[in-house]
Parts: structure tokens; sequence; C-alpha cells
């Protein structure tokens, strides 16, 4: 009985600190997204993809075919917004964040990819 006992009280407190050990793990988890960001040359490609890796970015691949741009990223260090603004700060409009104008007006002629737009 006395065994049984001291077995109960063990697992009271082990359970605990399994279950934070647990939350920690997920927390610390990669998550994967796709999303649009407007881009036209192999310099937009290079400039997205080094502008996306913020804190806490693993990866980040554009494809410049289909205006993609893949993101790994852990989500407890990063915020999918906080990319999105990363990438508009640079310039690039993303399906989410708009560039400024001045920062737009910063890229170099070859990276004009809005409508109607000059560039100056």
């Amino acid at each position: 009985m006395k065994n049984i006992i001291q077995i109960l009280l063990l697992g009271a407190f082990m359970l605990p600190a399994i279950s934070e050990a647990q939350a920690q793990k997920k927390a610390k988890e990669t998550r994967t997204i796709e999303f649009q960001v407007s881009g036209v040359c192999g310099m937009c490609k290079v400039r997205i993809e080094n502008g996306a890796l913020i804190k806490g970015v693993k990866q980040a691949e554009y494809d410049r075919d289909k205006s993609q741009l893949k993101v790994i990223y852990r989500s407890d260090k990063v915020t999918e917004d906080a990319i999105h603004q990363a990438i508009a700060d640079i310039g690039h409009d993303t399906d989410k964040v708009k560039a400024t104008e001045e920062a737009y007006g910063k890229l170099p002629n070859c990276c004009a990819y809005r409508d109607g737009v000059e560039k100056h």
C-alpha cells in the first residue's frame, strides 16, 4: 500500500513537468507558409529572400515565376504578420501588406512591378 501511495505521489509531481515540456516543445515547432509577393527580376528574388530572413525565420525561398514566397519560421519567435511587414519595408507588396510609396521608390528601376506607377 505504501508503494502505491509513493507511485501516485510521484506521478502527481511528474505530470506538470511533463506537460510543461510538451508545451515548450510545441511552442518551438516550425511552421511553413506561402504567400504572394510582388517582384520581377533576379535582384527582387535576392532582396525578398534576404528581407524575409528576420529573427525566427529559418528559410525563405522566392519563386519568381509564381510570385510566391515560401517561409519556414518558428512561431514562438516571429509572427506571420511580422514577416509580411519585413517584406513590405523593403519595397515589395505582399498579399497582406502593401509597401509604402517611399519604400517602393527606393527599388531599382528594373524592379518596378506596379502598373501605372512610374519610378523616379
